[in-house]
């Protein structure tokens, strides 16, 4: 079991998207817990101020670093293996294996920043700073759902067949393969032969074949992290050949 305890100022959010599909039924079943906690109770003003004109002046407000701390010190627990995240858009990027890194902790508690940020003193208090991407949203709300979703997917029982997430795309660092269903044909589009042929071996590397080609057209980068087989390398530089020539098998 995963426990989330999400820190924000516009709590509200979460209501619904944390209440759908697979999300839901994992917190019914007792597989993941979370709570979402409004940081303006944890301010000490009567205005429940949390952010604040920058320090040496320049636009925007900064939130600052007193009810943040206090917020992070009242929902981290002893007896659970705490790890503390900003969402914020200077933090490294995330990814699938940063998702998996994270499955390895019982208890994930998610900083949500604004504004033009969090008072930088704030870092003291968190273990790391993640950003969903090279762009910027209004608030780190919707990285923090991305992250709780990605994370949850990897508890067991979340996710009915495990395979699916096994095979899933970034899985291995690479692209999924494509994916056909009923009917078999559809306005002169077929589903490709190999897939209704019953035979399971030319299926398992067909689909492996496409993975390969679809990670190699679309993101080549991912191919210097995946731990590719030696008859993946093969398939791989088949491909790479079949490329040039302009003939794909």
């Amino acid at each position: 079991m995963v426990q989330f305890d999400i820190i924000t100022l516009f709590p509200r959010m979460f209501d619904t998207p944390l209440q759908e599909s697979i999300i839901q039924r994992a917190q019914q079943n007792g597989l993941i817990r979370i709570f979402v906690h409004d940081l303006r109770n944890y301010t000490e003003d009567k205005h429940r101020t949390a952010d604040d004109t920058p320090y040496g002046g320049g636009a925007g407000m900064v939130m600052k670093v007193e009810p943040i701390v206090k917020a992070i010190e009242a929902v981290t627990k002893a007896s659970l293996k705490t790890h503390r995240i900003l969402t914020g858009p200077q933090g490294a990027v995330f990814t699938q294996e940063k998702a998996r890194r994270l499955r390895d902790h019982t208890h994930i508690v998610l900083v949500c920043g604004r504004y033009e940020g969090v008072d930088e003193r704030v870092h003291n208090f968190v273990d790391e700073e993640i950003s969903i991407g090279d762009y910027v949203i209004t608030g780190g709300e919707l990285a923090a759902m991305i992250i709780i979703d990605a994370v949850a997917r990897l508890v067991p029982g979340v996710v009915g067949d495990m395979t699916s997430v096994v095979e899933d795309t970034f899985a291995n660092n690479l692209l999924k393969y494509p994916q056909y269903t009923r009917p078999e044909k559809f306005r002169g589009l077929e589903v490709p032969g190999v897939l209704t042929s019953g035979d399971h071996g030319k299926i398992d590397t067909w689909r492996k074949t496409e993975a390969l080609r679809r990670t190699l057209h679309k993101r080549p980068d991912l191919l210097q992290k995946a731990n590719l087989t030696h008859k993946d390398k093969g398939l791989l530089e088949h491909i790479r050949k079949s490329r040039k020539t302009g003939v794909q098998k």
